[in-house]
């Protein structure tokens, strides 16, 4: 089967297309036929090697996280609700010998693949486990009280959006930051308010609350000064690690704000959690947003315009 792999870390153009031995669904495990894998800040910090993965031997490592397509071999005594032809999305963690979803083919354990959003192609749903998954494990580890405020940061990103879309399918007030430009479209996602992004505005979500808001998602990786627009008591939920850590924790004690490590795998093989997502998009409470699909051969052309920032929606490879 045709794969993107790496061999050595490196910029994009380390990514190859190889060439490698078509996968079979063993007991318990189900195979996709690969029509599309998103491409993710996590793809990028895989190939240039700051999140190292485990090589086997010769063979290349191969990134992604997320793929959708359709069941085409179902293994041996694996009971699945899940049909030969039926359209599926799945979030891989590519630590596994396997490696991750930029491939033709993927072979996973059933309880990790679930149903595409209804009405949807392959790149849109390929959009939406690892990204919704992040977002939703955010919110369940804030596990705020219905009418809470949260306030978002990089809501018009992938992480982002998700988490003001969710926040208002679970009855929150939602504030959110972003630039001029996508006000917007952050509005149109569901922020109740949408304040201007950079320098002091934590000092503007706090404007809007009496004692600062209950928590905050913080897609756009802040860290310390967003601690001025929470509540004592209050909680900062980190989507990836922040730089000077020990700095953060001891100003988040001095606010006595809690922080809170959101790691996305905690969710891998968690299918009620992906079917929720899935029934979320089904009723349009979340938008699966495309922002440019690529031939497998361009896939180093898409991890450089995805370093180069301001893509809005996600960049995804489609395998024909």
């Amino acid at each position: 089967m045709k794969a993107i792999g790496l061999m050595q870390h490196g910029g994009p153009d380390v990514l190859r297309i190889v060439e490698l031995p078509t996968p079979h669904a063993g007991p318990g495990e189900v195979r996709i036929r690969v029509r599309a894998a998103a491409v993710n800040p996590a793809d990028t910090l895989i190939r240039a090697g700051y999140t190292p993965i485990r090589q086997h031997g010769t063979r290349p490592v191969i990134p992604g996280l997320d793929v959708a397509g359709s069941i085409d071999e179902i293994g041996p005594d694996t009971v699945t609700s899940l049909a030969i032809g039926d359209r599926v999305m799945a979030m891989i963690n590519p630590t596994r010998a396997a490696g991750g979803g930029y491939a033709e083919w993927v072979v996973l354990p059933e309880a990790w693949v679930v149903p595409a959003p209804a009405g949807t192609s392959h790149a849109e749903a390929a959009t939406l486990p690892m990204n919704g998954l992040t977002a939703l494990r955010a919110l369940d580890q804030l596990d705020l009280a219905v009418g809470g405020t949260l306030a978002v940061t990089g809501a018009a990103g992938a992480v982002g959006g998700y988490a003001v879309q969710l926040a208002k399918a679970a009855g929150h007030r939602v504030l959110a930051d972003a630039a001029p430009r996508d006000a917007a479209l952050v509005y149109a996602l569901g922020a109740d308010s949408v304040v201007d992004r950079g320098p002091a505005v934590a000092e503007r979500f706090r404007a809007l609350t009496d004692s600062g808001v209950d928590a905050v998602v913080d897609a756009a990786l802040i860290g310390t000064p967003l601690l001025a627009a929470i509540r004592g008591g209050g909680s900062l939920a980190h989507v990836r690690d922040i730089p000077d850590r020990p700095a953060f924790d001891l100003a988040a004690a001095g606010y006595g704000v809690k922080s809170v490590d959101v790691h996305v795998h905690d969710y891998d093989g968690v299918r009620d959690k992906l079917d929720r997502l899935r029934q979320l998009a089904d009723q349009k409470r979340l938008s699966l947003r495309v922002a440019e699909s690529f031939e497998p051969e361009h896939a180093s052309q898409a991890h450089r315009l995805l370093e180069a920032g301001g893509v809005r929606g996600r960049l995804v490879i489609e395998f024909k």
